[in-house]
């Protein structure tokens, strides 16, 4: 008898992993058929939500601290929306736009089923590192005519969300909303910076899709802020050894960013603007 339960949850387990990878694949082409039939953004955001049905299936005072714990992966699956639309109305061929469209699929659906379900700190860390990279390049590929504090405002949501994902994989949450408003106010200033002087990188087989300098440095910083922070945590001190060479790669990489590769490629005084490197 115990042996034949054992089976049926077995099976009843493999099952629902078949279900769960089958609904994921069908939601990222779902949104990918969404954007490349309609071509229009809306069918798309409007999957998104029902696909975090979850979220409020659950009494009203819950809501918003459920939207908080899914920021992180509302800012992917709006992005990689945006990303679609932005790819599908590009000057591609329709090979080269499928084919785009196609990986970037590929690679969402990679994020439901491998990394977005993962809850171990190194994970998580990563998670917080994909929303605010794929955030940040989408915001600033569609927000060259917003005002600027929508733009700040939005970079700053993005800080907030990447940064509450971090911490709250750490055991203490005493400063959690502290230490997340306050990457939200350095990366709204990073924003504002990136608003008036941004240089930005096209992506092999995706040149439509822009890669903005800012996003760059952003995850960098990120990163160097979580190595800063993990000692801390461990240690009750920054130790030098644990962020020396996270911080020399970030020195690094902002002289090489900033200085070298405008040197290199602005021909011209005034470098500003949405370029294409």
């Amino acid at each position: 008898m115990a042996m034949e339960l054992l089976k049926f949850v077995k099976r009843r387990s493999f099952l629902s992993e078949v279900i769960y990878v089958c609904l994921n694949v069908a939601l990222g082409l779902a949104m990918l058929a969404s954007i490349a039939f309609t071509q229009s953004i809306t069918l798309g955001l409007v999957l998104v939500l029902v696909s975090k049905w979850r979220v409020l299936a659950v009494r009203p005072r819950y809501w918003f601290a459920n939207v908080q714990a899914n920021l992180v992966d509302i800012i992917v699956s709006v992005s990689f929306v945006l990303d679609l639309f932005l790819i599908n109305n590009s000057a591609y061929s329709s090979n080269q736009r499928w084919w785009a469209m196609g990986i970037l699929t590929a690679l969402y659906v990679a994020w439901l089923l491998f990394l977005k379900p993962r809850s171990r700190r190194i994970y998580m860390v990563a998670q917080a590192g994909v929303a605010l990279f794929l955030g940040t390049v989408t915001l600033f590929a569609f927000s060259y005519e917003w005002p600027v504090s929508l733009v700040v405002l939005g970079v700053m949501l993005i800080g907030y969300a990447t940064a509450r994902h971090t911490l709250t994989s750490y055991d203490d949450e005493t400063h959690v909303l502290f230490l997340s408003l306050a990457w939200a106010l350095v990366l709204g200033e990073f924003g504002w910076l990136a608003y008036h002087w941004t240089i930005a990188y096209s992506i092999p087989f995706m040149t439509s899709l822009l890669v903005p300098q800012a996003s760059v440095l952003m995850l960098a910083l990120g990163f160097l802020a979580y190595r800063a922070y993990d000692s801390f945590y461990h240690h009750q001190k920054v130790r030098s050894v644990d962020v020396l060479l996270p911080l020399l790669f970030v020195i690094g990489l902002f002289v090489a960013l900033l200085v070298v590769l405008p040197l290199i490629f602005c021909h011209s005084v005034d470098c500003t603007g949405f370029i294409n490197v």
